[in-house]
C-alpha cells in the first residue's frame, strides 16, 4: 500500500502506467490495433505493480509475491482451458472477483482502520474516508451480486427468461435510496470507532440484494449489455479501493475502466434502441409476457434446404453476407467459415461479414471469434454499414444467429427484443438460416418469421458440420 505522502518518482510511475491504460483502451477500441492495446495494457500494469511493490508498507514482499503467484497460475489455468464459447460467463465471473475485493477491503479498513491510516484524532474512522467505504463497499457488493446472477444466466445454471418480481423499480430504488440514506447516516454517525457501527453491515446486507434484483429481470438477448455495464461497475469498485488504500493507480485505472464500461454500455443501448437509465434501473427489455417467453406458435410450413443447395446457389452469386451468431461460437465453426469465404472468392462472389452489436454473448464476442480465424477487418462490417446492403444481396447466410435478424423486433410490440434494430436479411434475394433444430428460438426465446419466408432455406445439423459439408461441395 502506498503512503499518504507520494514521491514524485511513484507520482510520474502511475502517471506513465495511466497513460499505458488509455492507450491500450484505445487500441482494443478496433480489431487491427487490439494486440497492441492488450500490449500498452500489460505494460501499464506492469509499472503500477512494480511500483506498489516497491512502496508498501504492511504485508512483507515475499506474502505478497506468494499470493501473485497463487492468482497467477490460477489466471493461468484457466486461460489455458476455457473454451471461447465460456469467455461471457468468464468475464462475468472475474467481475465479481473485483467486486468481492472491494467488499473485503472496505471490510479489513472498518475492522483495522488504523493500518489503512484512516483513524481521527478523536480515534474514529474519518469522515471522509466513512464515504469512501460505505461507498466501496455498496459498489462492490452490487458487482460481486449482480456479476453471480449473470454468470448463472450466461452458464444456463439459471433460466435466461427474465424474473420479474412485483414491484420491482419501487423496490430498486427503494433499495439503493436506502444505501445512500444510511451511507450518510454512517458518515455523520458520532459511533464510527473500528468495526463499532452496524450501519456498515447493513449497507453491505442491501447492496448484495440489490444488485441481485438488479439483473434477474434482465432476459438473454440484454446480457451483452449486462456484461458491459458490470464491467463498468468492477472499474469504479476498484476506483473505490484506490481511495480506501490511499493509491493512485487504482483509482485510475478503475475510473478508466468504470466511464469506459459506462460509454461502452451506453453505445450499447442505442445499438439496441434501449433507454441507458433503465439499465441501470434493471428489468430493461422485459415485460410479464417476455417472461413467460410468449405464446407458442401455430406449426408453419418452411423449407430445408442441403449443403449442396447451399454450394450451388452460393457460387453462382455475386455477393453473400454472412451473419455470425452465438451458434457458430458453440460449433467453433469460424475457421471452416472462413475456408467457406475463402472458396467463394476463388469463384468471384464478394463476401462480407455482419456484426450486430449483440452478437454473442458479450460485445465484441462475434469479431473476437473473426479475428482467431483470420478473416480480415476489411470484410467485417457493423450493423449500420451493412443494413442498407442486404436488398442487392443474392445471398445471406446466417449461422447461429437468431434474435438479431429477427423481424419481430421492428414489428411485435409485445416481443422482448422490439425496438432492438436487427439485420434486414429478409431483403436478400436467397437466405440459408444454418441451426441445429427448429426447435430452438434464440436466447430470447422468440420464434423468427425469417424461417418460413419463401426464400429461405433452413440448413439443420451442427453448424461446423454443415459448413464442412458446403466446403466439399464447394470444391467438387
Amino acid at each position: 500500500m502506498e503512503g499518504h505522502s507520494v514521491s514524485p518518482w511513484v507520482a510520474v510511475a502511475y502517471l506513465i502506467a495511466g497513460v499505458c491504460f488509455i492507450l491500450a483502451l484505445r487500441g482494443l477500441s478496433s480489431p487491427a490495433t487490439s494486440r497492441r492495446g492488450n500490449r500498452y495494457g500489460m505494460l501499464g500494469m506492469g509499472i503500477a505493480v512494480v511500483t506498489t511493490l516497491v512502496t508498501h508498507q504492511i504485508a512483507s514482499l515475499p506474502e505478497i509475491l506468494v499470493a501473485i503467484a497463487i492468482g497467477g497460475a490460477i489466471g493461468f489455468v484457466i486461460a489455458r482451458r476455457i473454451k471461447m464459447t465460456d469467455m461471457p460467463q468468464l468475464v462475468a465471473a472475474f467481475h465479481s472477483l473485483v467486486g468481492l475485493a472491494a467488499v473485503l477491503v472496505a471490510a479489513a479498513a472498518f475492522l483495522n482502520p488504523e493500518a489503512f491510516g484512516i483513524l481521527g484524532a478523536n480515534g474514529n474512522i474519518l469522515p471522509v474516508s466513512r464515504v469512501e467505504m460505505a461507498l466501496g463497499v455498496a459498489i462492490g457488493a452490487i458487482t460481486f451480486s449482480g456479476s453471480v446472477i449473470a454468470f448463472a444466466k450466461l452458464n444456463g445454471n439459471m433460466s435466461g427468461a427474465p424474473i420479474l418480481l412485483p414491484g420491482r423499480h419501487v423496490i430498486n430504488l427503494g433499495t439503493l435510496a436506502a444505501i445512500l440514506v444510511l451511507t450518510a447516516l454512517f458518515a455523520h454517525s458520532g459511533a464510527a470507532g473500528p468495526g463499532e457501527n452496524p450501519l456498515f453491515w447493513v449497507i453491505v446486507g442491501l447492496a448484495f440484494a440489490i444488485g441481485f434484483l438488479l439483473i434477474i429481470p434482465i432476459g438473454g438477448a440484454d446480457m451483452p449489455v449486462v456484461v458491459s455495464m458490470l464491467n463498468s461497475y468492477s472499474g469504479w469498485a476498484a476506483a473505490a479501493m484506490g481511495f480506501t488504500l490511499h493509491n493512485t493507480a487504482m483509482i485510475v485505472t478503475g475510473a478508466l475502466v468504470g466511464s469506459s464500461g459506462a460509454i461502452l454500455s451506453y453505445i450499447m443501448c442505442r445499438a439496441m434502441n434501449r433507454s441507458f437509465l433503465s439499465v441501470i434501473a434493471g428489468g430493461f427489455g422485459a415485460d410479464a409476457g417476455a417472461a413467460s417467453g410468449g405464446e407458442a406458435k401455430e406449426q408453419r410450413p418452411w423449407k430445408r434446404g442441403s449443403a449442396e443447395d447451399a454450394a450451388f446457389l452460393m457460387k453462382e452469386a455475386e455477393s453473400v453476407i454472412i451473419i455470425p451468431g452465438y451458434g457458430m461460437a458453440v460449433a467453433q465453426a469460424q475457421h471452416v467459415l472462413r475456408e467457406m469465404a475463402d472458396q467463394l472468392k476463388k469463384h468471384g462472389v464478394g463476401v462480407k461479414y455482419a456484426i450486430h452489436p449483440v452478437a454473442g454473448r458479450m460485445p465484441g464476442h462475434m469479431n473476437v471469434l473473426l479475428a482467431e480465424a483470420n478473416v480480415p477487418y476489411d470484410e467485417v462490417f457493423e450493423l449500420e454499414d451493412i443494413n442498407g446492403e442486404f436488398a442487392q444481396c443474392d445471398v445471406a447466410f446466417i449461422i447461429g444467429a437468431n434474435d438479431v435478424v429477427n423481424p419481430a423486433a421492428r414489428t411485435d410490440k409485445t416481443s422482448p427484443i422490439y425496438g432492438m434494430p436487427v439485420f434486414d436479411v429478409e431483403k436478400a434475394k436467397t437466405i440459408f438460416f444454418v441451426k441445429r433444430s427448429m426447435g430452438g428460438q434464440g436466447y430470447a426465446g422468440v420464434d423468427n418469421d425469417v424461417f418460413y419466408m419463401d426464400q429461405t432455406m433452413m440448413l439443420l445439423a451442427d453448424a461446423k458440420k454443415m459448413v464442412e459439408d458446403i466446403n466439399k461441395a464447394l470444391a467438387e
